[in-house]
């Protein structure tokens, strides 16, 4: 394992506005994502959720759990008070994004990032 994800599951655990989630079937991980709880200025200081890292392993896909694991988010983000959720997925990802629209996600923002 590369001592890059080692670090950074350590700094992950240590925050506690993040929160690592898998999910395992019969014992073995077939899923997992990250949820990271963000205060904010704007809307009035309004906390908001960011889900990143969402992967179902590929034999595993189309059983719904991908569904119960971002409704699981969703709830997650209502239970610590915020207002939001968010996400970004790659535009080249059409099924990604059919199955985030299909949980109520809409893309009302153009995301942009800068590479360093």
């Amino acid at each position: 394992l590369n001592d890059k994800y080692v670090s950074a599951f350590e700094a992950i655990s240590k925050d506690p506005n993040q929160l690592l989630s898998v999910v395992e079937e019969g014992g073995v991980l077939v899923g997992c994502f990250q949820l990271t709880f963000i205060p904010g200025l704007s809307r009035l200081g309004m906390w908001r959720g960011q889900i990143e890292s969402v992967r179902i392993a590929s034999g595993n896909r189309g059983k719904g759990l991908g569904r119960k694991m971002i409704e699981w988010a969703i709830e997650e983000c209502r239970k610590r008070g915020c207002g939001l959720v968010q996400l970004n997925s790659d535009k080249s990802r059409v099924q990604a994004l059919k199955f985030y629209e299909s949980l109520g996600f809409q893309a009302t923002h153009e995301g942009m990032k800068l590479i360093l």
